[in-house]
């Protein structure tokens, strides 16, 4: 990967790595290390303790132990930027990492309830679903809360539009799991939908992500213009690829913009994500605000307006109990990672537990 050369809006040169996102931002951050003679560099790739990162003067392969951290969600990560100084051997290394403004984060499967960053300070999340198979709005709500908790702007992309007999319908399907994010249909074969693609996502970073054969490294493909990816086949039967795109890597575009594709995902797990939750189910939370009880748990709860938007056909039953689900899961996590949320549910648990049993005497009457 080389260095471009810009040319900023007043006709004087731009910075060296302005097309990889440099900008008055990252200057100020970085203005600290500047002044210890350290390097400007942004993360392009990450394998086994070193990394690749790109600088002024071109691509390097660098050192990353001086920041190395047994927390995996502060660990180097393509897209994040960093200070590059003179390594003890023949490679530099990375003396520190500027603040990062997004980040995509995911719980791994790991029983110690760990987060993964996926990708670091990025604009637009871009989730893939490919239309070569029936879309799962479920599985596309859990990648929408982890974009929209990451900071980033997230975008839904329609892969393998050529291979779908009816666009417009998986369209509006995904418009309606998706409130207030941009749908678009693409097709990497015959070029549909490209062309609004590279446009949005010029001038900014963004990561494509979402489940193995989903036609991501395809898409990468088109959008940088070159077959930087291997691409494998998916299985006929439904639509499952194998992992083509083993780890995560940045690619400029020739647009304008980077570009952060990241392997398959077949675990989803949330990370903290109660604000992207509530930003990917915006439509029930804005039904919720006219419940009776600001509390109200959506179950059985008297004068309950997201139970009376199911029955009358507003909310679809299967989006409420996919939300209720997802809460779960993200409380669940919450609690084995913080000790104070969980003795608060444990106590909130409880206290469901006596009002069950309050009720249930109740409902059968006094003893005679």
């Amino acid at each position: 990967m080389s260095h471009l050369d810009v040319t900023g809006a007043s006709g004087a040169p731009a910075h060296p790595l302005a097309p990889y996102g440099w900008d008055e931002h990252t200057a100020e951050a970085f203005a600290p290390h500047g002044r210890q003679g350290l390097v400007p560099a942004r993360v392009v790739r990450v394998d086994r303790g070193r990394c690749e990162a790109v600088t002024a003067d071109g691509t390097v392969r660098a050192d990353t132990a001086p920041v190395a951290t047994p927390d995996p969600v502060r660990a180097v990560c393509t897209g994040d930027w960093a200070a590059l100084g003179p390594g003890p051997g023949a490679l530099p290394e990375v003396r520190a990492l500027l603040p990062r403004r997004t980040a995509i984060v995911r719980s791994t499967s790991s029983k110690r309830s760990q987060g993964q960053v996926l990708a670091a300070n990025v604009d637009h999340a871009v989730v893939a679903v490919s239309l070569a198979a029936e879309p799962d709005p479920g599985r596309l709500e859990r990648f929408l809360a982890l974009a929209w908790e990451s900071g980033a702007r997230p975008l839904v992309v329609l892969t393998k539009t050529d291979l779908a007999p009816d666009t417009r319908h998986a369209v509006a399907d995904a418009e309606a799991v998706a409130p207030g994010v941009t749908v678009l249909a693409v097709s990497a074969v015959t070029g549909e939908g490209l062309d609004v693609l590279a446009a949005v996502l010029s001038g900014g970073t963004a990561v494509v992500f979402g489940q193995s054969g989903a036609g991501k490294s395809t898409l990468v493909n088109a959008l940088v213009g070159q077959d930087v990816l291997t691409v494998a086949e998916t299985r006929a039967r439904d639509g499952k690829g194998r992992h083509t795109t083993t780890t995560r890597e940045l690619f400029a575009l020739p647009g304008g913009g980077v570009l952060i594709d990241t392997p398959g995902l077949r675990g989803v797990g949330l990370w903290d994500a109660e604000e992207g939750l509530g930003r990917t189910f915006a439509d029930v939370e804005d039904l919720a605000r006219g419940c009776r009880f600001h509390d109200c748990a959506h179950a059985t709860e008297p004068g309950c307006a997201v139970l009376a938007a199911v029955d009358d056909g507003v909310l679809p039953e299967r989006r409420l109990e996919s939300y209720r689900k997802l809460l779960r899961e993200n409380q669940y996590l919450a609690a084995r990672t913080d000790a104070r949320l969980r003795a608060e549910l444990r106590r909130d648990w409880k206290r469901k537990q006596a009002l069950g049993r309050h009720m249930m005497e109740r409902k059968r009457g006094p003893h005679r």
